[in-house]
């Protein structure tokens, strides 16, 4: 995978930038239903952990971007690296895709307390709605695909050379770490220009 990034001095200090080919590639059947703008003129990419406490606190800041800004879409790229219950988390979350749950799932998980054990986990996607036969049987009869999905979000996140979560993509601006509504917005506003 292409990702290397490029040191600006015109960007913010920490901020890198991807190459074309680089975010193409982390586009491209990115496994988990976009959410957001359909035909955005800029696309976040987040790789998050559900256990991750600044993820967490991310997650309204993406959130109130996007009930502001109707031109972004955000791409969610489970990328579990604190654990086994992180690693049952996620897969509950992208089986839930099969029943076009994944961002109701998502939503409840990355909201909630941190998560501990599995009934906990199963709890959370009942309450919205997520039927819990049907998960368990796609999560049996789709596990290489979601191990797969998981292992390339692992790749790229090595590839950028992510630390920790959440690795954040605006556009073609790598962020290390989290950011405030309004730098967001600063992110998002620069990635119109560069386009």
């Amino acid at each position: 995978m292409v990702f290397q990034c490029l040191s600006l001095p015109v960007l913010a200090q920490g901020i890198q930038l991807i190459t074309a080919e680089g975010q193409k590639a982390m586009l491209a059947a990115p496994g988990a239903e976009p959410v957001g703008a359909a035909d955005a003129d800029v696309t976040i990419v987040e790789y998050f952990d559900y256990n991750c406490p600044y993820c967490k606190k991310m997650a309204p800041v993406l959130e109130g971007l996007l009930t502001e800004d109707h031109h972004v879409r955000i791409v969610y790229k489970d990328w579990p690296i604190l654990g086994d219950m992180s690693v049952y988390a996620a897969k509950a979350a992208l089986a839930a895709q099969w029943q076009h749950k994944y961002r109701v799932a998502h939503d409840a998980l990355i909201n909630g307390p941190r998560l501990v054990t599995t009934a906990q986990v199963d709890a959370a996607l009942s309450r919205v709605g997520v039927n819990l036969d049907s998960l368990t049987k796609d999560r049996a009869k789709r596990s290489a695909e979601i191990d797969a999905l998981i292992e390339r979000n692992d790749e790229e996140a090595h590839a950028l050379n992510l630390r920790g979560t959440p690795g954040v993509v605006v556009g073609r601006q790598l962020l290390p770490g989290i950011v405030d509504l309004g730098g967001l917005k600063r992110l998002v506003a620069d990635a119109r220009s560069m386009n």
